[in-house]
């Protein structure tokens, strides 16, 4: 991890007028060696919170301490920054442009200047270019382009992952950003989530000296509650179990546990979102429910539950759809109330069909209106 700039430790000592003959009689420590840095990342790619450096140690009975000299620019001075005891000098705030380092002994004896350090924002990575996310029940999946990595993977340290809120009638984030957390991989999981709650999310990548890229583009997601593996008899072999409700509203449904999510109910009751039918041998769902409509989602099978990531806009019915494995459904359902205009969008995953039965996963997004897509009114 280290970037030896340069070597001109004769000229660095020179350039703070620390040349050998002024401690005549004194004792004059070696240079120190090997000075490299590492930067602290602040979430502004421009500006860096703050410079580690650090140097290989002199081995000298008769050393005191370190000093630490900086410049601000190519043409001013060097000034003393600073003293240590330590191989180690944390320095806060917008870095210098260049730095070295000299060794004192006991006596005042000043050593020649380390190698020069040149904080050089040209070494930043490549952003990466495009992030992509997935819906989890209480968590998100967020993967993003690997470019940083490919292009300089000896250069490469590692990516952050940054988050904020997201508001979801304005489309806009927020602006107080909070660091996730870091990652080596092109991939990041963000758990202990609240489902329903909408964030926008952003990575960038740092490099083995701390410089930050610019940001990816920006990503919002939600959360939302889900469940796998739902058996589903057809309504005419056992009506009490061919009945689903995605949200059972605590303040308007007079029904068993109100504010439940995912209710196996019977299917005759007006209540259910969608029942499973059997016609001529062939299993479909129904809607049911008063404002629920039924779209596919596309016409192959879905990999996973979380392959249904944003609900269409339009191809929304009330008729019949007939099941096959694999396939996926959204369900649009209105308000539950005269003064909740917001749709709710729920969807569903065939796992596997019998010849009197279903079994199904299911998502649900708790948030109003809120599929991964803009709000919709009715």
């Amino acid at each position: 991890m280290r970037r030896i700039v340069s070597g001109l430790a004769l000229s660095a000592a020179c350039l703070a007028g620390c040349y050998n003959d002024r401690f005549v009689g004194m004792h004059v420590p070696a240079a120190p060696a090997n000075l490299y840095y590492l930067l602290d990342p602040s979430g502004d790619p421009t500006t860096p919170s703050g410079i580690l450096l650090r140097w290989d140690a002199v081995n000298d009975v008769g050393l005191e301490s370190y000093r630490v000299y900086s410049r601000p620019n190519s043409v001013t001075a060097y000034g003393l920054r600073g003293s240590t005891t330590s191989t180690t000098f944390h320095d806060d705030g917008v870095p210098a442009l260049d730095y070295y380092v000299t060794a004192v002994s006991s006596d005042g004896g000043e050593s020649d200047g380390s190698n020069v350090i040149e904080v050089d924002e040209r070494l930043a990575l490549q952003r990466p270019t495009w992030i992509t996310s997935i819906s989890l029940n209480g968590a998100v999946h967020l993967q993003w382009s690997d470019t940083a990595y490919a292009l300089a993977p000896s250069a490469f340290l590692h990516y952050r992952l940054y988050s904020t809120g997201y508001d979801i009638d304005s489309s806009l984030c927020g602006v107080h950003w909070v660091l996730e957390g870091t990652t080596v991989s092109s991939s990041f999981l963000v758990s202990n989530l609240t489902n329903g709650v909408s964030r926008c999310y952003a990575v960038s990548a740092i490099s083995i000296e701390g410089y930050e890229s610019l940001w990816s583009p920006l990503r919002n997601d939600t959360p939302r509650p889900d469940a796998y593996n739902i058996l589903l008899k057809t309504l005419d072999v056992d009506p009490t179990t061919a009945g689903f409700r995605f949200w059972l509203d605590a303040n308007t449904d007079h029904l068993v546990s109100p504010g439940e999510l995912g209710v196996v109910m019977n299917g005759t009751n007006a209540a259910a979102d969608f029942q499973v039918v059997r016609n001529a041998g062939v299993v479909s769902i129904q809607p049911v429910r008063t404002g629920t409509t039924l779209a596919a989602y596309g016409s192959l099978p879905v990999d996973a539950l979380t392959s249904i990531d944003y609900a269409p806009l339009t191809g929304y019915t009330t008729a019949a759809r007939a099941v096959q494995p694999g396939l996926g459904f959204v369900f649009q359902m209105s308000g539950l109330s005269s003064t909740d205009n917001f749709y709710r969008y729920g969807a569903l995953r065939v796992a596997a069909v019998g010849p009197d039965y279903v079994i199904v996963d299911w998502a649900f997004q708790t948030d109003p209106g809120n599929p991964e897509l803009v709000r919709v009114r009715k």
